[in-house]
């Protein structure tokens, strides 16, 4: 263990980043579990909300919760107010051109089944393919497979290579088909923590006329995105992994795009007339937001907005990869640990196996010691079978993280080495 205290003198934090400060705002963090400091690293599945967003919430809970849009009535107007707000939070964090660009859903996954349902149900048909990557999350694979059983089009996989990083030129041999009607691609993956090449694939996509879907529910967090700058079609993340509330996701789609999809759900406030024969439609967004949103945790996501824009994400970024790199040195000295996914742009997480022990023990135990991560095949079971494993341990990193807590991970899983030798 003498190169783990060798490598703890290096400084805490990236300059700039007051780190006693930021963890400061997390009342969750300050707690012990089983009698431990609470080391926080499940991250990719959730990150914990800050004060300010608590604080939001609460607000509008206690002082002017009511429904929004139509009310005349000053609740209903504040409501309004603070939730169309926070959209146009959302507007200038993508860097999209107008608010009618930016849906309200209850997640990523959401948003990406309204693409799959509404852009995929009226522009796929039978023959047609549908490119994804090997590395997808779930969500971003399950939708495309349902598009394809009703449509009768077909799936089309991107490989990747042992390192985490997909196969490009096998890419462009899929796009030449002639038959691909879109791209669907995760920006950052929560499996391998790679940084994919988004904005060349939608270069290559484009130059053959695809449209091309961006999977950003862990990107947003640890990198700036610019959606005019990757010229994506759609882009889709969730709240709760931006330190914002659970129940809310984005989708961020090209305004001639989304007014020419039609509705996803159909019921209030996406209607502007509606009688027995007919039905017309709000103008975007409204008309892909049917029903009573999550007024509250929109408004907890603009807070959190504006808690990360105060710090910045290039200062976010720096810090999370400094403590990506501090612990993959760590990591790779405990004999039979293998990283898996080692991508020469990575961010974020490092996934693990240890030989002997399975990941759910790994996590037991590391769970005694104060330590949370993530166990299991993270909703990425293609991957795992890649790699031919069924799952593995998955320590992930946020701005609050610290190297104290790197080194209590690495600390915690040298007792577990211990206790299966």
């Amino acid at each position: 263990m003498s190169a783990l205290h060798a490598l703890s003198t290096a400084p805490v934090a990236h300059a700039g980043l007051d780190l006693a400060r930021i963890r400061a705002d997390f009342p969750i963090l300050r707690q012990r579990v089983h009698g431990k400091p609470l080391v926080y690293l499940d991250n990719a599945a959730s990150a914990q909300r800050p004060k300010a967003v608590i604080d939001a919430i609460s607000e509008c809970y206690s002082t002017y919760y009511a429904n929004i849009h139509r009310g005349v009535h000053l609740l209903s107007e504040r409501s309004t107010a603070a939730y169309e707000g926070a959209r146009e939070k959302v507007r200038a964090f993508l860097n999209a051109a107008s608010v009618q660009e930016i849906i309200f859903t209850r997640s990523t996954t959401e948003s990406i089944n309204l693409v799959a349902s509404s852009f995929g149900g009226s522009m796929v048909k039978a023959g047609d393919e549908i490119v994804i990557t090997g590395m997808e999350h779930h969500s971003n694979i399950v939708p495309w497979q349902l598009l394809c059983e009703r449509t009768g089009a077909t799936l089309k996989v991107v490989p990747f290579t042992d390192a985490g990083e997909l196969i490009l030129e096998e890419y462009e041999r899929l796009l030449d088909s002639g038959r691909v009607k879109l791209v669907a691609v995760v920006h950052l993956s929560n499996a391998l923590g790679t940084i994919n090449p988004v904005k060349f694939m939608i270069e290559l996509a484009h130059a053959r006329g695809i449209p091309v879907l961006v999977d950003g529910a862990q990107s947003v967090p640890h990198l700036a995105v610019d959606v005019r700058v990757l010229d994506c079609e759609f882009y889709a993340f969730s709240s709760h992994k931006l330190y914002g509330p659970s129940g809310v996701g984005v989708l961020y789609g090209k305004q001639a795009l989304l007014e020419a999809m039609p509705p996803y759900q159909g019921g209030g406030d996406m209607i502007r007339l509606v009688t027995f024969e007919k039905t017309e439609y709000a103008d975007l967004p409204n008309k892909f937001e049917a029903g009573t949103p999550n007024i509250a945790g929109v408004i907890g996501l603009g807070a959190a907005l504006d808690w990360l824009n105060a710090i910045g994400l290039d200062a976010v970024a720096a810090h999370e990869h400094e403590l990506l790199d501090y612990a993959t040195a760590l990591l790779q000295q405990i004999p039979g640990l293998s990283i898996m996914g080692t991508a020469r742009d990575k961010a974020a997480l490092a996934a693990f196996t240890l030989q002997g022990v399975h990941p759910h023990d790994i996590g037991t135990i590391l769970d005694r010691e104060g330590v949370a991560i993530r166990a299991g095949h993270h909703c990425a079971q293609p991957v795992m079978q890649r790699y031919g494993v069924p799952a593995t341990a998955r320590a992930s990193f946020a701005v609050y993280n610290t190297r104290d807590e790197v080194d209590a991970l690495v600390k915690a899983l040298w007792k577990v080495k211990e206790l299966f030798e």
